[in-house]
């Protein structure tokens, strides 16, 4: 389970949450679930984002 911190436009895309909790065991199923649970977020996710671990971003990175 990882806890996903949103903000601007990914917390609209979420309802207005900050925060959501995905069951994912990498990046690309973490998208995935992402945009099944919340619609909104597929054109977010097409056009690209950027998603920090631990401190370290990762971009374009599966």
């Amino acid at each position: 389970m990882v806890q996903v911190t949103l903000w601007g436009s990914l917390s609209a895309a979420a309802g207005g949450k900050d925060k959501l909790d995905i069951e994912a065991k990498d990046i690309r199923e973490l998208f995935r679930k992402l945009a099944e649970q919340h619609p909104a977020f597929e054109p977010l996710l097409d056009r690209g984002i950027a998603v920090a671990i631990d401190g370290t971003i990762y971009r374009d990175t599966w």
